[in-house]
């Protein structure tokens, strides 16, 4: 779920990081970079915390993925979220989240994200679908979304779903021990791009882990080399909106949520939580 709402102050710093990380967050401090506060270095504790809570996460994904169909309304892929995360222990991170006011965010077609779940809204042949889940578990918050297509969708439809899940393996890709953010959106854009899409500019990825939204903004497009230095025990997600049409949004303005394409054309989203490690990132949630 990209809203950004940065808070700070309960995010305990990790005791200590290894010498080596601390000699090199400082050689980059003076040469100029953004680098991490020591709050956005996770702990091992903290990471398999996040993990445990990824765990939860994936098994709700799953657990559309084998329900999802034509004829089945958003209101029921919410329950069956709430329900499936309570039953673990866990809590919706969305539910009541700044005034959202249901479990999970479900986009369709032209809908780039937070769409709310809704009795009145059915499923249909043809439709593309990103459903986004976010986790609680003992105060440990994961994120992930994946797109569902349903029947039998159009080849423009299905290749848009297709090379955005190419965007954020891509993405993943170009995340290293010591790059930087903007590697990751430019590796992104230029997929994209290459593709024939463009990419939504007024969301983000974020870190995550022990609030919801945490600092860096992970953005899917820009430069190499630019925005914050990456650390092993940052824990962020990476989640590429693509559009078939122009990069440009607008947000519903009844209910405050609903993010739309400005033109009209389908735009398609996958997430995944990752940590970053000595070798590069790791997945914690699919």
């Amino acid at each position: 779920m990209p809203k950004i709402n940065f808070r700070h102050d309960s995010a305990p710093a990790p005791s200590r990081i290894a010498d080596d990380t601390e000699r090199r967050i400082a050689w980059y401090r003076q040469r100029g970079h953004e680098v991490p506060p020591r709050r956005l270095i996770k702990t091992p504790e903290q990471i398999e915390g996040i993990r445990l809570s990824g765990i939860v996460n994936t098994g709700v994904l799953d657990l559309i993925e084998e329900r999802i169909r034509p004829g089945m309304s958003t209101a029921e892929i919410d329950r069956l979220v709430y329900d499936y995360t309570v039953s673990h222990g866990a809590v919706p991170a969305p539910l009541n989240y700044e005034g959202f006011p249901k479990s999970v965010c479900t986009s369709i077609d032209e809908v780039v994200c937070h769409g709310i779940p809704s009795d009145k809204v059915i499923l249909k042949e043809g439709d593309i679908v990103n459903v986004d889940v976010s986790t609680i578990l003992n105060g440990y918050y994961s994120d992930a979304s994946r797109m569902f297509m349903i029947g039998e969708v159009s080849d423009e439809k299905r290749r848009l779903v297709e090379v955005t899940r190419e965007c954020l393996h891509i993405g993943a890709e170009a995340a290293k021990p010591f790059g930087f953010v903007g590697d990751i959106g430019a590796a992104i854009q230029r997929h994209a791009e290459k593709n024939g899409y463009s990419v939504v500019r007024d969301l983000c990825g974020h870190g995550v882990g022990l609030e919801f939204h945490e600092e860096p903004e992970v953005a899917h497009y820009g430069r190499r080399g630019t925005g914050m230095l990456l650390v092993p025990g940052m824990v962020f997600t990476i989640e590429p909106m693509i559009n078939m049409g122009d990069w440009r949004v607008t947000v519903d303005q009844r209910d405050g949520w609903t993010v739309r394409t400005r033109d009209g054309k389908p735009s398609a989203q996958w997430e995944h939580t990752f940590v970053m490690t000595e070798s590069g990132v790791k997945v914690l949630t699919h």
